[in-house]
C-alpha cells in the first residue's frame, strides 16, 4: 500500500478507536448509576476502581486465551513495552479521577487534552523535530474547539491540587502515546504487548480496590444484575479490546503528534453520543440517566476539532517534494 494511503487508513483507524473510547463514557456512567442502586453505600472511588480492575483483567485474560499460540513466543521487549504502557495509562487514569474531585469537569476535560501540545513540544525539545505549519494550525484549532466545547473559563483555572493532578495525567497520556512511537519497539507485535498492557492495567488497579473495598464480596455483589454485567461486557469488548488493539497496531503508521490530534476528537463523539444514548441505556438498566441537549458550544467547538482532523488528513499544507 502506498505510504499516503497507509497513513490515511491509519488516521481513520485511530478515529474508530476514539469513537469506541468515547462510547465508554456514557456506558461507565450508566454502570455507575446501576451499581449505586445495587449498593447505595458504595463510594464512587470503590465503584470506579473495581470497574477498572475487572474491565482490564477480563480483557487481558480473553486476549491471553485468544492469542495464546502467538504469546508463547512473546519477547522481552514486548513485555517491557506492555508494562510501560500499562503504567502510564494506569497512572493517568488515577490522577485524572482524583483530580476531578477538586476541579470542574470542563477544566479537567480541557487540561487532559493538553497532550496535543505536549507531544510536539517534547519532540521539538528532545529530538529537534519541530512541528510543521499544518500541525501548528491543527493544534490551534483543537485547543480553541476544546475550550468552546467544555465552556472553559480561563479565569477559573488555578494551579491547585486538581489542576496539577490533571496536568500530570495529561503528561502520563503523552508518555503512553510516545511509547508507541519508540524505534526500540518497532518490531513488537500488537497482540502481544497489548495483552500485557491490559493485564497490567487490571493488576495496577488491585491495590486501589483493596484500599477502597468495604469487603471482598462487595466487589462481586455490585455486578449481580444483568444490566451491570452487560454494561461491563460492553466496556471489555467494545471499549477496551477492540480500540487498544487498533491503536497499538495503527498508531505506528503516523507520528505521535498526529495521533494526539486525532484522539482529541473523543469529547466531540462523547457530546454527540450523550444526545441519545443515555435514554436508551436508562431504559435497559432501569436508572435515571437523561439525554443531554445539543448546544451552540457543541456545534462550534466540535466543528473546529473536526475541521482540524479533516485538515490533518488532507494534502493541504503538506510540504511538496522538489523534482530534480
Amino acid at each position: 500500500m502506498p505510504a499516503a494511503n497507509l497513513r490515511r487508513k491509519a488516521l481513520q483507524m485511530l478515529l474508530v478507536c476514539t469513537f469506541f473510547w468515547a462510547l465508554s463514557f456514557p456506558v461507565m456512567k450508566a454502570l455507575t448509576l446501576t451499581q449505586q442502586a445495587i449498593s447505595p453505600a458504595a463510594g464512587s472511588w470503590f465503584i470506579s476502581s473495581v470497574c477498572v480492575m475487572f474491565r482490564f483483567l477480563i480483557a487481558g485474560t480473553l486476549m491471553l486465551i485468544f492469542f495464546l499460540p502467538v504469546l508463547k513466543t512473546i519477547s522481552r521487549r514486548e513485555v517491557e513495552q506492555g508494562l510501560w504502557l500499562a503504567l502510564f495509562a494506569s497512572l493517568g487514569v488515577c490522577l485524572q479521577m482524583d483530580g476531578l474531585g477538586y476541579v470542574s469537569t470542563s477544566t479537567s476535560a480541557f487540561l487532559t487534552q493538553l497532550y496535543c501540545v505536549l507531544i510536539p513540544l517534547w519532540l521539538a525539545v528532545s529530538e529537534r523535530r519541530f512541528p510543521t505549519l499544518k500541525i501548528l494550525r491543527c493544534s490551534a484549532l483543537v485547543l480553541t474547539g476544546m475550550a468552546l466545547l467544555v465552556n472553559l473559563n480561563p479565569l477559573a483555572i488555578r494551579l491547585g491540587r486538581g489542576e496539577l493532578e490533571t496536568i500530570a495525567a495529561s503528561v502520563m497520556f503523552t508518555a503512553q502515546i510516545l511509547c508507541l512511537e519508540k524505534p526500540r519497539y518497532a518490531a513488537n507485535r500488537p497482540e502481544c504487548f497489548t495483552t500485557v498492557m491490559l493485564l497490567g492495567m487490571g493488576l495496577f488497579a488491585v491495590p486501589m480496590v483493596l484500599l477502597a473495598a468495604p469487603n471482598i464480596s462487595e466487589c462481586f455483589r455490585i455486578y449481580h444484575s444483568i444490566p451491570a454485567s452487560g454494561l461491563l461486557a460492553v466496556l471489555v469488548f467494545v471499549c477496551s479490546i477492540i480500540p487498544f488493539l487498533l491503536m497499538n497496531r495503527w498508531q505506528r503508521e503516523v507520528t505521535a503528534t498526529e495521533a494526539g490530534l486525532v484522539y482529541c476528537v473523543e469529547p466531540v463523539f462523547v457530546s454527540l453520543l450523550v444526545l441519545f444514548l443515555p435514554g436508551l441505556l436508562s431504559q435497559w438498566s432501569g436508572v435515571d440517566y437523561p439525554n443531554e441537549h445539543i448546544t451552540t458550544r457543541l456545534l462550534i467547538g466540535g466543528g473546529l476539532i473536526t475541521a482540524a482532523n479533516v485538515l490533518l488528513q488532507s494534502p493541504w499544507l503538506e510540504p511538496r517534494s522538489v523534482e530534480v
